[in-house]
């Protein structure tokens, strides 16, 4: 079982550059604004009536803000925050074990949250609703189920798949946060933060092309700015321009859309080696040299979203644009194994 305690308000000579980096107001979390704005409204809601906050459900896609969200929770309530993750909760036990530790009004970070065993989860019902759980003593007839009061806390869960979630778990949120990839203003606005708080000197223009260059993502776009910052180090005498970070995003094989080596692998294995499709995921996984799970949770949502990539029943299929952005010309005839076809 893997369950943390973890202090809201980060002593600032903390190692962990991720955590260095992350807001710990909602004041300072940029992007995301309608989620900000509601969660805002709960949380103030909660300290003036003095009761602890409703439970929280944060989904969507790795690298937004979810984690930082609930630590932010914690900070702005004033209560520490404990955190564990579904895959990690694999017996009823263990969730009790952890529940009956918390403090009132803490707040439980449970990330990856529709990845919990089936038993937990009915107890997290109980949990959720009444504050309290059932603790079964005993096998076969003469088990015993002793109710166990808990204190009143706030569940935060994290997933990335909310349609995995069975409805009578996600019925007992208060409160549901989809959060959205990042446009270009917000991503730079999160670089000039992190510059300033990692003493890196950006020119104009820097921020911008990091940020095109980050997926919509906050998480890639702070990975980046170390990158180039470390180029900038050694290349250069520290300063990020614009002409700087797009040599050491090139160095770094990150092209001008976001694109690292593995998408233009897929990209090019599809085009190149198969026509341009239709392929099977594990055929494709094995001409990339990659396994099936990284290359369909890495890389495929990213090319599906440019456009560059479709899901058929038939298997994985470059689009036009994927062609273009290659600078291939498709092979004569291409159409007629539906390439072009959305329909297939």
């Amino acid at each position: 079982m893997d369950v943390d305690l973890v202090d809201p308000h980060p002593a600032p000579g903390e190692s962990a550059a991720e955590a260095a980096l992350r807001p710990t107001t909602l004041a300072e979390f940029h992007g995301q604004r309608r989620v900000a704005d509601q969660l805002d409204l709960v949380l103030h809601a909660a300290r003036r009536r003095g009761s602890v906050p409703d439970h929280v459900l944060l989904s969507g896609p790795p690298g937004l803000g979810k984690t930082t969200l609930a630590m932010i929770i914690a900070a702005e309530m004033g209560v520490p925050l404990r955190v564990s993750s579904g895959p990690a909760i694999q017996h009823a036990g263990d969730l009790a074990a952890i529940l009956s530790g918390l403090t009132e009004g803490e707040v439980f970070f449970l990330d990856e949250i529709h990845r919990m065993s089936r038993p937990a989860e009915e107890m997290l019902y109980l949990a959720m609703e009444d504050f309290r759980v059932d603790v079964v003593v005993g096998k076969g007839p003469g088990a015993t189920a002793i109710p166990l009061e808990i204190p009143p806390f706030t569940l935060v869960g994290a997933t990335t798949r909310a349609g995995l979630l069975p409805g009578p778990l996600r019925d007992r949120f208060g409160f549901t946060g989809q959060l959205d990839f990042y446009e270009a203003p917000d991503l730079e606005t999160i670089l000039r933060r992190s510059a300033a708080l990692l003493q890196v000197t950006l020119a104009d223009g820097a921020a911008d092309l990091i940020a095109s260059r980050s997926r919509g993502t906050p998480r890639i776009a702070n990975r980046l700015l170390r990158r180039v910052r470390d180029y900038a180090e050694v290349k250069a005498d520290g300063v990020v321009t614009a002409s700087l970070a797009a040599a050491a995003l090139d160095l770094y094989e990150i092209d001008p859309l976001g694109l690292d080596r593995l998408d233009r692998g897929v990209l090019e294995a599809i085009c190149g080696k198969f026509g341009g499709g239709p392929v099977g995921l594990s055929t494709l996984a094995i001409s990339v040299g990659e396994e099936m799970e990284t290359v369909a949770e890495v890389a495929e949502p990213f090319l599906v979203r440019l456009g560059f990539l479709m899901r058929t029943p038939r298997g994985r299929v470059a689009t036009a644009a994927a062609w273009e952005h290659l600078g291939l010309t498709p092979p004569a005839g291409a159409t007629q194994y539906g390439l072009f076809d959305p329909a297939d």
